[in-house]
């Protein structure tokens, strides 16, 4: 897990691709070559050809990599910029992204103002939950972002690098990747960081995850091997609670954390001394009726570079 870690293509596949131009695709092409920077920045290029020229979906992508610096700097008074003018010229989407942010209370730079207090479950491993951490239509706009591309649950094989069915998780999930964080999205990134006391940059992919009744998350520890880049926190988002079971259940500590929409928690997943800290293993129960979304964001102890692994930032 210490390599560059082999994620889905979908991770990578901008929404409402299916209106792509000839140009689009031709840029897309360019971002899943991810490995070398400089094509990124040709992506980037391309896009601001093609977003001059009106395309509004590369405007969309554009806006989106401005802003988590894929192919240059990261910059978000830039991109918030390019948002609000395309919110003027394509109404739509746009607009509704920027009356999304306009309800959360953002500074120049899209921390949040002010952060709902958290209450302490827990000292051995720090953990917190935040009571209202996420509006409902917050939530709503994470699951929908990640909805179309939702897949089960699979891992990558160390020996061969195939995925397959995840041993311990019984699920469909989908990450959202660099050309999916929308501004809305990394608004709320940053929200985590502020709450986490950390960098924007240590978080992997926010990763949604879909319980159907009967799945589950069997007790697991979210610290990985063989990784010189190792999780040190768990930020989970609770996006619905319309459902029965599903239930956040930490069997050494003897805690059970019920699911509310719109609540956040946090927890530290090593010691002092840096190994796994076994307090912070936890499962999710079973689902017994209804459907459950929640989104996890793992914090690394340095920062993270979805393009290039673990490693090399």
């Amino acid at each position: 897990m210490g390599r560059i870690r082999q994620y889905p293509p979908h991770l990578f596949l901008p929404r409402r691709q299916a209106r792509h131009t000839a140009g689009m695709t031709e840029a897309i092409t360019q971002v899943l070559r991810h490995l070398a920077a400089r094509e990124l920045s040709e992506a980037r290029s391309t896009l601001r050809h093609l977003a001059q020229a009106g395309d509004p979906e590369a405007s969309l992508l554009e806006v989106t990599l401005t802003a988590n610096g894929t192919g240059g700097a990261p910059d978000w008074r830039k991109a918030f910029a390019q948002l609000a003018d395309c919110g003027a010229r394509f109404g739509g989407e746009f607009a509704d992204q920027l009356a999304l942010m306009e309800q959360m209370d953002l500074d120049r730079d899209g921390y949040p103002k002010r952060l709902p207090e958290g209450d302490l479950i827990d000292a051995s491993i720090q953990m917190q939950r935040f009571e209202g951490f996420l509006s409902p239509a917050e939530c709503a706009f994470i699951a929908r972002t990640a909805s179309d591309i939702l897949a089960p649950s699979m891992v990558a094989d160390a020996r061969t690098g195939a995925f397959k069915a995840h041993p311990v998780r019984r699920s469909s999930e989908a990450p959202i990747g660099p050309t999916r964080e929308a501004l809305p999205i990394q608004a709320i990134l940053r929200r985590i960081a502020k709450a986490s006391g950390t960098a924007v940059t240590q978080g992997e992919a926010l990763t949604v995850l879909h319980y159907a009744p009967g799945q589950e998350y069997r007790p697991h520890l979210d610290t990985l091997p063989d990784t010189a880049n190792q999780r040190q926190k768990t930020f989970i988002l609770y996006l619905n609670d319309a459902f029965d079971g599903g239930a956040t259940h930490f069997d050494v500590l003897g805690i059970t954390v019920k699911p509310r929409a719109g609540d956040a928690l946090v927890f530290d997943l090593v010691g002092q001394h840096g190994s796994p800290a076994m307090a912070a293993r936890h499962a999710g129960l079973p689902v017994t009726a209804g459907a459950k979304w929640i989104a996890t964001r793992w914090i690394r102890a340095r920062p993270f570079d979805v393009w290039r692994g673990p490693e090399a930032a």
